[in-house]
């Protein structure tokens, strides 16, 4: 593909990828074959991708999660006559919303608005459920009375609805690689916030709080927090780019460790050197001038068009790398998904 369209690979700053073995195989994967020609360039996981691989679920939540999604595809799905009468049921019953929503699989932002749908019609869908006769709507009926699984199910819902918010972010329209990992390190901090108040008052889990009362054992749902903090630790805190090397696209103005800066810069990029930098950095930073031009402008614009690659060379250089990179695939799937809907024929309505 590269050759095809003319891009001489040691021009390529970095590559984000999905983490399948074609990808990332030791042997024959895309990347390793690419440091055949270019030994300096970046590869990373994309960040969606990972923050979902954070979020796996015990084989007991796994289990009480894929029973709430059979029972809403067993309502959706199996019949049309049964979709069409539970939808008519819920406008009677003047419930929160007259459908279940549908799902993928794949994708938790997906899962995660369908579970809190769920969530807020679930006495409508017990209702419903006793008047049908089959034994799949009997077993579901039961499901829905125990109350242990219905804890897990109202944590589910919060937690979800946390990580879906952190799923938007990601997907931002025009988010650079230092939007992104704000974003989740900014999530990775609430996560301890998440953990006491679980512990407490359960303010940021308020299904959960509703449905517990304060009567029954949290400890399963701070394991799940605790294994999540894990996990973000594990996945992030070792990421390409530090954090005053992302600063450096944020707002240049804040760094106060010039000399981390610099060692950030010159480890992710070789070919930087750290002294110019320091010296660089400290110029800017005195500009009065531009510290005006970056508080009235977005930082492309900035590192792009109004600060001087004459004056600033490696600053310049450094900021046009790290913008390049992408932080997750989620672009490149977008496009994908618009281009199979463009050439799924539909038939005519006339």
């Amino acid at each position: 593909m590269l050759r095809i369209r003319h891009i001489d690979l040691k021009q390529v700053v970095s590559v984000t990828t999905d983490g399948a073995n074609a990808m990332v195989g030791k042997d024959q994967g895309a990347v390793t074959r690419m440091k055949e020609n270019n030994p300096d360039l970046i590869a990373y996981h994309c960040l969606i991708h990972q923050t979902v691989l954070c979020a796996s679920l015990s084989e007991h939540f796994a289990e009480v999660m894929n029973t709430v999604m059979k029972l809403i595809n067993f309502l959706r799905a199996s019949s049309s006559l049964q979709h069409c009468l539970l939808r008519e049921f819920l406008e009677d019953v003047e419930a929160n919303a007259n459908d279940l929503l549908s799902h993928n699989n794949v994708r938790w932002l997906s899962k995660g608005n369908a579970l809190g749908r769920f969530w807020s019609i679930r006495k409508e869908i017990a209702a419903f459920l006793k008047q049908l006769k089959s034994q799949r709507a009997t077993q579901f009926s039961l499901f829905l009375q125990e109350e242990h699984k219905m804890d897990v199910v109202a944590f589910l819902v919060d937690i979800t609805s946390h990580l879906n918010e952190l799923n938007l972010k990601l997907q931002g329209k025009n988010s650079s690689v230092a939007d992104l990992m704000t974003a989740v390190r900014s999530f990775h901090r609430k996560l301890d916030i998440f953990k006491e108040d679980l512990e407490g008052e359960c303010e940021h889990f308020p299904k959960l709080q509703e449905q517990i009362r304060g009567e029954r054992d949290v400890s399963p749902y701070v394991d799940f927090i605790n294994k999540l903090i894990g996990n973000f630790s594990q996945r992030f805190d070792s990421f390409c780019l530090g954090q005053q090397l992302l600063l450096l696209i944020q707002n240049p103005f804040l760094i106060r460790e010039i000399k981390g800066f610099s060692q950030e810069a010159s480890q992710t990029y070789k070919w930087a050197h750290a002294g110019s930098l320091q010296l660089e950095l400290i110029d800017l930073q005195a500009n009065a001038e531009l510290r005006e031009h970056f508080e009235a402008t977005d930082p492309a614009t900035f590192w792009l068009q109004l600060v001087s690659e004459s004056v600033f060379p490696g600053l310049t250089k450094v900021a046009l790398h790290t913008l390049t990179m992408f932080g997750s695939t989620y672009s490149l799937e977008v496009a994908e998904d618009h281009k199979s809907l463009s050439q799924v024929k539909v038939p005519a309505l006339w």
